[in-house]
Parts: structure tokens; C-alpha cells; sequence
């Protein structure tokens, strides 16, 4: 299992040393919400604040575009140092050209949908795509409980995937603590965000090895 501690539910007012925090402690990947308050109800930060936080860690920086239009953003995000780029299929933008740009780019491209969104909608583009991003709340706003009944959306993808031979990765966000994150792993997921879990923990590195070992056990 990897973990991705949400930048969301850090402390904003230290950002650098919120991510040099969780890098020390073991995280796999540093997952950034952008929000634009269109197409969620909530307003985070931009690529501006994405290229200055690069300089504080080399962890791959999981950028998840909760946006309206995620294809007129590509270039800036890949500019400012994204590693993947997540987007939403209930976004405006072209689903095909924006994976294309998010490849043309350099970046790994990953779709996302929203709790009420069926999971076949991403059928279509598995081989394209380095992750599928399964929502276990409703996007916009952190500290939220976890959705299991998203759970049979996990285990269609896993068996599409597997089926078709492929290392398309899942990733699941919401609600992940140590008491939800083994029936994620059971179901299939392999990349687990969390943000209050680390963030709210006395210590991150105690937190995303308890995460761990709730899967190995």
C-alpha cells in the first residue's frame, strides 16, 4: 500500500515544513487538492503554490485537479512540477485530449469520479492511464467519513484491470484511517490518500506505519 498524506489537512501557514514532515516519515507520494470553487464548493491553491512547494521534497507530487476546465491548466501544472495529474470525468474538458496533454507533458495521467459517478465510466481509458482516482466522499472539503459503499466500484476496476493485464493503479481518497484503510486494501486499492490521519497524528511517521502494517497484518 502507498500513502499519500493530503496537503489539505496540513498546516498551510508552514507549508515546507508540513512536507518535509510526512517525506521524513515514510510517505510514498504528496497528494495537492486544486480547487476552484466551480466545480466543488471549496477554493484551494494553483500552480503558483505547487512550483514553490517542488523545492522542499523529491516525492512525486500527486496533483488532483478537482476543476471545471482541467484542460486549459495542464501546461501550468506540468511547469510548476506535477508528477501525476489527476482529473475528473464529470469535468468539462475533453477526457481524450486532456490525457494526451497530461502525456504530451510528461506526466502521468489519472482520471477521477466523484462518489455518484459509476466506475465503468473509465472502462474506456484504462490502458491509458497510470491511476483511476475512486472518491470515498463526496470532493471539496477534507475530514469527511469514508464511504464503504464505494467499495464494489473498487472491485470492478481491480478485475478489469487484472483481467487486462495491466498496472493502471487505484487510488482511493476520504475518509482513510486505520480503521477503514485494510477493507480499501482488501478490495483492491493501492494507493491510499490521507490527510487527518497523518496530518492530525502526533506523529506522521507512527501514523503512515500504523496505515501500513493495517494492510500487511
Amino acid at each position: 500500500m502507498l500513502i499519500a498524506p493530503s496537503l489539505l489537512s496540513c498546516d498551510f501557514s508552514c507549508f515546507g515544513d508540513e512536507i518535509r514532515r510526512v517525506d521524513e516519515a515514510g510517505a510514498d507520494l504528496v497528494h495537492l487538492d486544486i480547487m476552484d470553487g466551480h466545480f466543488v464548493p471549496n477554493l484551494t491553491f494553483g500552480a503558483p503554490v505547487v512550483k514553490k512547494l517542488r523545492r522542499f521534497t523529491d516525492l512525486p507530487f500527486d496533483v488532483h485537479l478537482m476543476i471545471s476546465q482541467p484542460l486549459a491548466y495542464i501546461d501550468d501544472f506540468a511547469d510548476a512540477g506535477a508528477d501525476i495529474l489527476s482529473f475528473h470525468t464529470e469535468a468539462d474538458s475533453d477526457i481524450d485530449a486532456t490525457i494526451r496533454k497530461i502525456e504530451d507533458r510528461g506526466m502521468r495521467p489519472a482520471l477521477a469520479i466523484k462518489p455518484g459517478t459509476p466506475a465503468h465510466t473509465v472502462l474506456p481509458y484504462l490502458e491509458r492511464l497510470y491511476m483511476v482516482l475512486v472518491m470515498t466522499v463526496e470532493p471539496g472539503f477534507g475530514g469527511q467519513r469514508f464511504m464503504a459503499d464505494m467499495m464494489p466500484k473498487v472491485e470492478l476496476l481491480r478485475q478489469e484491470i487484472d483481467r487486462r493485464g495491466l498496472s493502471t493503479l487505484i487510488e482511493v481518497d476520504g475518509g482513510i484511517d486505520r480503521h477503514t484503510i485494510r477493507q480499501a486494501y482488501i478490495s483492491g486499492v493501492d494507493v491510499c490518500v490521507a490527510g487527518t490521519a497523518v496530518f492530525g497524528a502526533p506523529s506522521a511517521m507512527d501514523a503512515i506505519g500504523e496505515l501500513r502494517a493495517l494492510c500487511e497484518s
